[in-house]
């Protein structure tokens, strides 16, 4: 009982000083951002783009395939049950709500993360373990201004135009089986579609995304800062900030999904 208890406490004093240590990382990078700019701190943009290309550009096709076999299933699965009753055609409704509102914005952020969140935390812990944070110190330049402000403001511009296309992509998917296979009339399934979206879902989806973007470029921030132990330690922190990553991910969503339905 006594060591239960132990491991217990142990575990959250360790857990309490993570998200201390990543929220003052957090507020840190935001300043740099949204305040910094304005005192005479300059973005750098060069970086930005560059990170915006391999986060986002080098993500669409993965996302788009994704989403599509998203859309599908969905539209599979509601098929079977309202053919029953004869209401194929909402499908439209629920592949529309579903896509924009829950699953667009969810699956690609966890596509993201486990592909830019990880490259974010093993760049920097292989900056790390190499002294060459050290040597940004040292040549006056502030490592979360010149490696994480970029990743991080990326990762805020890309994550809700990828968020957008799957959506799109996802919406696509369920209107080929409609049209396909349940023999729906394009119209019919365009109008359906067009009437069950409104525009707070499509808002609900962006404003997640947005949220998600930080927790990604942060976690694997933090993640890379936190590197000991060379290669191995490297591995190890890119395992977590992709389990860490999609944790939050997943807890944030139901947190913003229970917001909004009580509110919206």
């Amino acid at each position: 009982m006594k060591k239960t208890f132990e491991k217990a406490g142990q575990g959250f004093v360790e857990f309490t000083v993570h998200l201390a240590r990543i929220s003052s990382l957090s507020v840190r990078s935001l300043f740099w951002i949204f305040i910094a700019p304005f005192r005479g701190k300059k973005l750098r943009w060069h970086l930005t783009f560059v990170q915006m290309v391999r986060i986002g550009v080098n993500s669409v096709l993965i996302v788009g395939i994704i989403s599509f076999c998203v859309g599908l299933i969905i539209a599979m699965q509601a098929a079977y049950q309202l053919e029953r009753f004869g209401a194929s055609i909402y499908v439209a409704d629920l592949v529309g709500v579903s896509m924009t509102r829950e699953l667009g914005p969810l699956i690609t952020a966890i596509v993201i993360a486990g592909r830019s969140g990880s490259a974010i935390a093993a760049e920097i812990g292989t900056m790390k373990v190499a002294e060459e944070i050290d040597a940004l110190e040292t040549m006056a330049l502030n490592p979360i201004g010149y490696l994480i402000v970029p990743r991080t403001l990326a990762m805020i511009i890309v994550l809700p135009c990828l968020t957008v296309l799957a959506d799109l992509i996802g919406i696509t998917g369920g209107f080929v089986l409609a049209v396909v296979n349940l023999k729906l009339p394009f119209i019919a399934y365009f109008n359906q579609t067009a009437d069950a979206i409104l525009f707070k879902d499509f808002i609900t989806g962006l404003i997640k995304s947005f949220f998600f973007a930080i927790i990604i470029a942060q976690i694997g921030a933090y993640q890379g800062f936190s590197v000991t132990g060379g290669a191995e330690g490297v591995g190890k922190s890119t395992t977590a900030s992709v389990v860490s990553s999609i944790f939050l991910i997943i807890f944030a969503d139901l947190l913003f999904t229970m917001l909004f339905y009580s509110t919206l």
